[in-house]
């Protein structure tokens, strides 16, 4: 039985991706579910904000697409942003961070460092930048080069994004860190990862409630059906553990 008549998801991409990407997945959902793709303010055709440094003002603009009764589902920087969300707006039914920790950088998997060197990159060339990032992410799919052909049929080439939003989110990778709030989340927090995630330390996937088998960093792309699955048994029972779920539902 759900633990609520509302079985709705919120998918929030993210760093250089708007919501095109999620159409991935439309083919894979179960019945009885409500799914919103709503992009960040500065993707796609929303506007960008004044600043888009503040999480005050994110919230702000995100309130009415992140409503209480539904699971938040972030991928990658939208995980992270989601999280520090929490604080600002009322909690959702459940948090699922996928491909995204605690916070971004990691000795293990992309080093402070190596985030300096690609926000400088960025601020060179943001368009060769991106490019590159929309293939260096897609590292551990089974066939990097079949995902990026996807990835672009889905986004096309061009950056659908506001410059100074991207340059934002970059130093949010760099600098937000959830581990306080989510030490004692106001709501069930559920972790999902590629097995072979090459944007994640070891032993962040590891810590994952569930690893998906064959697939990186993108999952929508290289395992929707797995992904969806394991969505669709969150949303029905948000504050059930994925290892709990029956293998009908999780394959």
């Amino acid at each position: 039985m759900s633990d609520s008549a509302t079985n709705t998801l919120v998918l929030l991409s993210g760093w250089g991706c708007d919501a095109r990407l999620w159409q991935a997945l439309d083919d894979h959902w179960s019945a009885g579910l409500e799914v919103m793709t709503p992009d960040w303010p500065g993707y796609g055709a929303r506007t960008a904000l004044a600043d888009p440094a503040s999480l005050e003002a994110l919230a702000d603009a995100m309130a009415d697409d992140l409503p209480r009764d539904a699971v938040w589902v972030g991928w990658s920087l939208g995980g992270l942003l989601a999280a520090a969300l929490l604080d600002r707006l009322s909690a959702p039914r459940a948090l699922v961070l996928l491909g995204m920790g605690e916070r971004f950088p990691h000795p293990e998997g992309v080093t402070p460092t190596a985030l300096a060197r690609f926000r400088q990159a960025f601020r060179r060339d943001p368009v060769a930048t991106h490019a590159h990032f929309m293939r260096w992410q897609l590292g551990g799919e089974p066939s990097p080069r079949a995902a990026h052909r996807r990835l672009r049929t889905l986004l096309g080439d061009e950056i659908n994004a506001d410059a100074a939003t991207l340059a934002a989110g970059l130093a949010h990778l760099a600098e937000i860190d959830n581990t306080r709030r989510l030490a004692t989340p106001p709501c069930p927090v559920h972790r999902l990862a590629g097995e072979d995630d090459p944007l994640l330390a070891p032993a962040v996937r590891e810590r994952a409630d569930y690893r998906l088998p064959g697939a990186g960093h993108c999952p929508p792309i290289s395992q929707p059906m797995r992904l969806t699955r394991a969505l669709a048994a969150i949303a029905v029972a948000p504050t059930r553990s994925l290892a709990e779920a029956s293998l009908e539902t999780m394959p």
